[in-house]
């Protein structure tokens, strides 16, 4: 209550558009980064699958140096065809499935070096299955943020505007008028 006082003003709710244009090219990064991401983990998973190994099998069959079983290659497609997924709807949806994917491959890569050596180790992980989690992770949380965060963001960027609508506003005025240069 006291904190509402001290303020004076009322926190305003962010509100994006939700859908980008589809030329727009924030959406085709966000597509790009979930289709390459998508494509590599469905071919690592159905590598896996032909191989016929064992479901919870953690005997160290190998596809392209990486552990894996079955269980680790169905679970490869299936976050694979979501990544495919996001790719075809796009826009906020594709940049909200990288980052949110990204961030559980990069906690997986941390639980899952947590379970190296247990038995509870059920999907055969190895040092080189957590490093490629993180590398993946990392890479969808690129993608997914792309535009969307920073301090630099130009001015006709859709985050940008829904973050700052009475610049955004104001900026329009200006280039209506003919200013090349808004402040």
């Amino acid at each position: 209550m006291a904190t509402h006082a001290l303020h004076g003003r009322s926190r305003r709710r962010i509100d994006f558009d939700e859908h980008l244009p589809v030329d727009h090219r924030l959406n085709l990064v966000y597509r790009i980064g979930a289709g390459l991401m998508g494509l590599g983990l469905i071919v690592f998973g159905i590598f896996g699958i032909i191989d016929r190994i064992g479901f919870f099998d953690t005997g160290g069959d190998q596809v392209w140096s990486m552990n894996t079983n079955g269980a680790l290659s169905w679970l490869s497609v299936a976050v694979g065809l979501l990544l495919l997924v996001g790719m075809v709807i796009g826009g906020n949806f594709a940049s909200t499935l990288n980052m949110a994917l990204g961030a559980l491959f990069v906690l997986s890569g941390f639980v899952n070096m947590a379970l190296l050596d247990t038995d509870y180790n059920f999907l055969a992980f190895e040092i080189q299955n957590c490093m490629l989690s993180f590398v993946i992770g990392i890479l969808l949380l690129v993608f997914g943020m792309y535009g969307r965060v920073g301090s630099a963001l130009p001015h006709d960027n859709p985050y940008w505007r829904a973050r700052h609508p009475e610049l955004a506003e104001e900026r329009d005025r200006q280039l209506e008028r003919g200013e090349d240069h808004p402040a």
